[in-house]
């Protein structure tokens, strides 16, 4: 494994208030697939609208057909080394925040405290009904749904989606303005393993660059920003490999 970049090093060491923000890439060491790479989710499986999840049955049985599969990977992957070195980085008093595009709940296992998190798309860990908001775990509507391939249906008469954001959906307003706050208040934004393509969550980072916050992006793969004029910083490679013996080397003092 190569030497860490003496430049990220130097920018995680002088910097306070880091805010990280994460996509796909930084899972797939733990067994997820992305959704937009070469073997990503998206070139054999189709989202389901959110329109369509809430106006035909046979789109939440599909719905639920790919969240069954999907949470059988989940809740079984461990965290990577990335999502370990950003626990580093709060232990060390550094972390402002990580918005995470992720939706399978490993920054929250990794050990990221709940207040220092905000999972913009949402997550897998819970379900949450769509007519009245009432959240709960998975498992049992896993149980229900396989053995009656019937979508589940809250107590009082809504659809269950898992609380993810879909495609055709809203982000939720609060998760949104407490990021665009956020990245108003950092001192280095740095993003990893995301394509940086999904908007509006993509043009937080540039929020930051407006006050002329440095900007690192980490990445195995071309991204959207890679040719902004604020990106102080490209590596071209995986999270794992670059990010993670970074951030430990910038935590020892």
């Amino acid at each position: 494994m190569p030497e860490p970049n003496p430049r990220l090093i130097s920018l995680l060491r002088s910097a306070e208030n880091i805010l990280i923000f994460t996509g796909a890439g930084i899972s797939t060491a733990s067994g997820i697939p992305d959704f937009r790479g070469p073997h990503g989710i998206w070139k054999t499986r189709r989202p389901v609208d959110y329109h369509d999840f809430m106006s035909s049955q046979e789109a939440r049985v599909e719905s639920w057909d790919f969240k069954l599969e999907a949470w059988e990977k989940v809740r079984s992957a461990q965290p990577s080394s990335t999502h370990e070195a950003i626990v580093t980085l709060e232990h060390a008093g550094k972390l402002l925040s990580v918005i995470t595009q992720n939706i399978d709940g490993l920054h929250s296992k990794a050990g990221t405290s709940p207040e220092k998190l905000i999972e913009i798309h949402g997550t897998n860990a819970e379900i949450e009904c769509q007519t009245c908001g009432e959240r709960s775990k998975p498992e049992r509507h896993f149980e229900y749904f396989v053995k009656t391939r019937q979508p589940p249906i809250c107590h009082c008469g809504g659809y269950l989606k898992s609380a993810t954001i879909s495609f055709g959906q809203n982000l939720v307003k609060e998760d949104l303005d407490r990021a665009m706050n956020l990245a108003t208040r950092t001192d280095l934004v740095v993003a990893l393993g995301s394509t940086l393509g999904v908007y509006p969550a993509a043009s937080l980072p540039l929020i930051a660059t407006e006050r002329e916050v440095p900007y690192v992006i980490i990445n195995q793969g071309s991204t959207e920003h890679d040719q902004h004029p604020s990106v102080t910083l490209r590596l071209e490679g995986t999270v794992d490999d670059l990010f993670a013996p970074a951030c430990i080397k910038a935590c020892k003092f």
